[in-house]
């Protein structure tokens, strides 16, 4: 071999470089493996990370979505703000109400969108409200407030309050006592409060309470109900503003419009006093008793 070979046998060898990768070589296929793996994992590292946000955002996005038409067409939770549906009912109460039920009109979309007019039912599934059903359903007077109270009036029904008792279509409402309590009202007084048991004339009944004779809401004149409307009366009889008193300062008749849909269950329940701010009061105050309770 003469001289100038092992010249020409070094030079037709790739060049070696050092393994820290950063060599810049144009020869793709003739760079080391570990040096293509550094470089490009660098690029990948970083859209890579891009991914993995989209991929959060998505996440995000699909969830809300589904929680938005979960309210939409089955469930939405209320607290109840009032003790207007006691015994059943407490302040505190967080519940779920079914919006399938009574099928669906704008009251049953956030913030009521006139996007149809009436109701429309599901096949199968849908019914009409039922004397004694509890009802969430939007205040006529103003299409905004939610409001709760027992269904007691159908379309076409005639409804009385006589010394006490609630007449439907010219029978009374069949109740027996179930107990009485002396309570501390608002005034720092005495208050009788009476726990009832009545029993429609289908056979449903259900538990009410009631302060006892000469209140304000115990005589009333007979309220015809009109079609495409319902009569809503509070289980709190004498602690209730509700169909017997007049839209002005009640609630009147209820347009079929109106129903949010049915009270099922108390999923949970805080005392009074409870609040989100105060982590303690969660514990302090809840009311495991009522976890859970099916509504009738």
């Amino acid at each position: 071999m003469t001289p100038a070979e092992p010249a020409a046998v070094a030079s037709s060898k790739s060049p070696v470089w050092s393994d820290s990768g950063d060599a810049p070589f144009e020869d793709v296929d003739a760079t080391p493996v570990y040096a293509r793996g550094k470089k490009g994992g660098r690029r990948k590292g970083k859209s890579g990370a891009g991914n993995e946000t989209v991929e959060i955002i998505k996440t995000i996005f699909f969830a809300l979505l589904i929680a938005f038409v979960l309210r939409v067409l089955l469930f939405q939770p209320f607290t109840i703000p009032s003790a207007s549906m006691e015994p059943n009912l407490y302040e505190g109460d967080y519940i779920v109400v079914s919006k399938w039920s009574y099928g669906y009109s704008k009251h049953a979309i956030p913030f009521s969108p006139p996007l149809f007019e009436g109701r429309i039912s599901l096949p199968l599934v849908s019914h009409e409200p039922r004397r004694g059903d509890i009802v969430v359903f939007k205040l006529p007077r103003d299409n905004k407030t939610d409001y709760i109270k027992r269904l007691m009036g159908l379309p076409g029904d005639r409804l009385q309050m006589i010394n006490n008792v609630l007449f439907i279509n010219g029978e009374a409402v069949r109740d027996v006592e179930l107990s009485r309590q002396d309570v501390e009202n608002l005034y720092g007084g005495s208050q009788v409060t009476i726990k009832l048991r009545e029993t429609l004339a289908d056979g449903r009944q259900f538990n009410i309470q009631d302060w006892g004779p000469n209140n304000v809401s115990d005589n009333t004149p007979e309220f015809v109900v009109p079609a495409g409307h319902y009569f809503m009366i509070g289980d709190n009889r004498d602690n209730s503003q509700d169909s017997r008193f007049d839209i002005a300062e009640g609630v009147g008749y209820v347009p079929a419009e109106n129903l949010i849909g049915k009270a099922e269950i108390i999923l949970f329940s805080w005392s009074e006093g409870a609040s989100l701010w105060n982590p303690v009061s969660w514990f302090s105050k809840v009311r495991p008793s009522r976890f859970f309770t099916v509504l009738h």
